[in-house]
């Protein structure tokens, strides 16, 4: 049996990544949690979500890029992203992970790259969503956003926290001061005890609270969760709140629950589905499937099937 210990483990292997991204047969097993290496793959399977009355966050897949030219690259694939959102007029915003605009060479590096996509993005009318990362790069991100957000509009730029950690809800009550548009999820990365709560319970309790702290703050914020448990936690908070549909969105990523989004977008809610693509596909596909390892025997049944 495989753990979700060890899959975590096993998607922050640097070897790893580049091994798999060599083999057609590793990519194969993508193909449940990732859209394509392309951007003009992507962009089919957003028609598709928008046309179930959804939108979408194009995600390029890179993280922990290990020099300057790297990072510039991704920015220019950003810059390429929003460019085709115009052109094709799909109805997405974009998600970035400092890491990958060079956050663990240099903090200052990290943030002009990340100023770059944020003025395309505010010139096209766009959003930009600052990913959430490991806990050793939680409060140089948390700086680098507050940053951003002292030149930018709430409506340019947003952050991501995670419910596991047990800093979130002191974060989550800082930054909602600003205000700050915040997506909050449960995380997938693997920390110490001391960092992160170790049993789901206090994850989800957590989660909760910062879920309502949110609602409450009047922002239009953005729920990412696949569990039933949060999603109707989060309709009865808004309900009995008298806090309207429109004031929020959940969000979920592609591959996972699809019925649901499709069923949450019919019953009137904001539904945003995370895309990701990219040749760098192997640390982010590793954590899907510690989510739920179960996940491993449904895609390999998949895999076989082909």
């Amino acid at each position: 049996m495989v753990t979700r210990s060890a899959l975590i483990w096993l998607s922050g292997h640097e070897g790893l990544k580049d091994f798999a991204a060599r083999f057609k047969f590793f990519q194969k097993l993508t193909t449940r949690f990732v859209a394509g290496e392309t951007i003009d793959d992507v962009v089919p399977y957003i028609r598709e979500i928008n046309a179930e009355n959804c939108t979408a966050s194009f995600d390029h897949l890179n993280e922990s890029v290990d020099n300057s030219d790297e990072a510039n690259k991704e920015v220019e694939e950003y810059l390429r992203i929003l460019q085709k959102i115009d052109e094709t007029r799909i109805r997405s915003n974009v998600s970035i992970k400092l890491t990958q605009f060079g956050l663990e060479l240099d903090p200052e590096l990290a943030y002009n790259n990340a100023r770059r996509v944020v003025v395309d993005a505010k010139q096209r009318g766009n959003f930009v969503r600052v990913d959430m990362e490991g806990s050793n790069v939680t409060q140089t991100t948390i700086d680098i956003f507050k940053r951003l957000r002292s030149e930018f509009e709430l409506n340019d730029v947003g952050i991501v926290l995670q419910s596991y950690l047990r800093r979130t809800y002191d974060d989550a009550k800082e930054l909602v001061k600003l205000p700050a548009r915040i997506r909050i999820c449960k995380g997938a990365y693997s920390e110490p005890p001391e960092v992160a709560f170790p049993d789901k319970k206090d994850v989800d309790d957590n989660y909760v609270k910062v879920m309502q702290l949110l609602l409450s703050s009047g922002v239009y914020h953005g729920i990412a969760t696949h569990d039933p448990k949060m999603i109707d936690a989060t309709i009865d908070f808004a309900k009995r709140e008298g806090i309207g549909k429109e004031k929020f969105e959940f969000q979920m990523l592609y591959g996972i629950r699809r019925d649901l989004q499709k069923q949450l977008a019919r019953d009137g809610y904001n539904m945003r589905v995370y895309v990701p693509y990219g040749k760098h596909w192997y640390p982010y596909f590793m954590r899907r499937l510690a989510e739920r390892p179960a996940n491993i025997w449904f895609v390999m049944k998949n895999v076989l099937k082909g």
